[in-house]
């Protein structure tokens, strides 16, 4: 009897699934491959995969807040445009020149200029002066030194914080900047510090500061993440890029070792766009909204330098501008294509660009983990690379520690960096930001490091992929299955 009461079960499940598998395919015709995903997730665990597909699969078509926020963003780019027109009343002139960026064989990038400056609010300025971190120590020095020297304000956000000796450093730091008088706001992303007690921020809030979560942690909102790594001090000062705050970032968590990242810090008009992204990503949860005054906008007194723009991307967007950035880097590039990521799940046309790019000569290297820190992710990478393998892409795996850079560098002249993985979370889900820089001393540094990290690798080789065991080829084929839901 009990066997076939659990058959029963069984036959239930697989009955309520057909008009699930019927929603499926009308929700998701879009996208073939997420569609052939999800069917097979609930054909083969049935009322697990309806759960997980509620959980996971509705996508943002479920958070009418989205829209709401996509629309209020608008608007304050619009005022932040009227308000502020002389740091935006060029922008169609620089992107209709023959050679907006000062660099020589660059007229062909202008394209891309005018895809970031119209798909992701990406407002091009050539005044500003970067410092790049390749380790978490040197970068943390830095940002806690202009966070004590902070005057007017400091405006974070951050994917995750520990409540370890880092978070606690920096908590500490900023309530002492609050007690002085500087307004200090601090925006969460509700599911990357879901573990953090009130008491955590209690410093903080004492002292006059301000907390708020982004999408406060709740099992149905697993996914549409706020991603994005932000520091603004007094308008002057700029943060972004890979590092979050926790002691893993500066390599004292024993699991990870040493903990390899890049972040860049800005001086210039590009702070502008930094400050902006956090108002609009502040205002989305705030009881009282921040104003566009002045003093958050300040005028620079650099006038010239690196050129770059500041683009974002989420479900609070019209275009996956990221993506699309990152695809016109790739399919405009000349000789290399040079890339550092955690997660490497690509998305159709990232994977046939870097294809076409490598059997066109162009040397297209790839770095990964050797440790990943989502087995299931990793996996997914490597069936992915395995066939990158056969057009002639170069991959690695980073054995020294983990990392963790989020990095694409083509042809020496330039840098994308940011928060912004190389895999379909990053492109579809989550919230990210990153800095596209048109600039040969910058994406040469970021080349020497990069060709330095090669050193702390092994590579792929097709020997080395071909003596892959059953179980792992297994595993590959599984999670290459399932990456369009990882």
């Amino acid at each position: 009897m009990l066997h076939l009461n659990f058959s029963g079960i069984i036959l239930i499940g697989y009955v309520l699934n057909i008009p699930l598998s019927i929603l499926i395919l009308f929700l998701e015709r879009k996208n073939p491959a997420v569609t052939w995903a999800w069917l097979l997730a609930i054909m083969f665990l049935p009322y697990v995969g309806f759960i997980f597909y509620w959980l996971f699969g509705l996508g943002s078509r479920r958070y009418p807040e989205f829209t709401v926020k996509a629309r209020k963003d608008e608007e304050l780019f619009n005022r932040f445009v009227e308000e502020y027109a002389g740091f935006v009343e060029q922008q169609l002139n620089y992107i209709s020149r023959k050679n907006i960026l000062h660099l020589e064989g660059a007229e062909h990038l202008n394209d891309l200029v005018r895809l970031n400056l119209l798909t992701g609010s990406g407002a091009f300025s050539d005044n500003n002066k970067l410092a790049l971190y390749h380790e978490g120590n040197a970068k943390f020095d830095a940002l806690f030194n202009d966070i004590r020297n902070a005057k007017e304000f400091i405006h974070i956000q951050y994917y995750i914080v520990r409540s370890d000796d880092l978070g606690n450093r920096m908590i500490k730091a900023l309530a002492e900047k609050a007690a002085q008088g500087v307004e200090v706001k601090f925006l969460v992303d509700g599911m990357g510090c879901h573990a953090n007690r009130k008491s955590f921020y209690q410093p903080l809030t004492d002292a006059g500061g301000q907390v708020l979560k982004f999408l406060p942690s709740q099992l149905v909102r697993i996914n549409y993440r706020n991603h994005r790594k932000i520091c603004v001090i007094d308008g002057r000062i700029g943060y972004l890029g890979g590092f979050n705050i926790g002691d893993e970032y500066i390599g004292k968590v024993k699991k990870f070792g040493f903990w390899r990242d890049s972040h860049i810090r800005i001086e210039g008009d590009g702070v502008k766009s930094l400050e902006l992204r956090f108002i609009m990503d502040w205002n989305f949860y705030a009881k009282e909204s921040i104003m566009l005054y002045k003093k958050y906008f300040p005028d620079m007194e650099q006038r010239e330098g690196v050129s770059l723009q500041i683009v974002s991307s989420g479900p609070d967007t019209k275009w996956p501008s990221v993506q699309q950035g990152y695809f016109k880097m790739m399919t405009e590039a000349n000789r290399k294509i040079y890339i550092a990521t955690p997660y490497f799940v690509p998305d159709d046309s990232i994977f046939e660009a870097l294809r076409v790019a490598a059997l066109s000569g162009i040397d297209v290297r790839v770095i990964i983990p050797a440790h990943p820190d989502h087995p299931f992710v990793y996996w997914a990478s490597l069936s992915y690379l395995g066939q990158l393998l056969l057009a002639g892409v170069k991959c690695y795996q980073y054995e020294k520690g983990f990392i963790h850079s989020k990095l694409l560098l083509t042809d020496g002249m330039l840098s994308s960096i940011g928060t912004a993985n190389m895999d379909v979370r990053s492109f579809k889900l989550n919230f990210e930001t990153n800095a596209f820089i048109y600039d040969k001393e910058v994406t040469e540094e970021f080349e020497a490091e990069f060709l330095k990290d090669l050193g702390d690798c092994t590579q792929i080789t097709d020997e080395w992929y071909a003596k892959r065991t059953f179980w792992m080829r297994v595993k590959e084929t599984v999670s290459r299955m399932l990456s369009p839901l990882l």
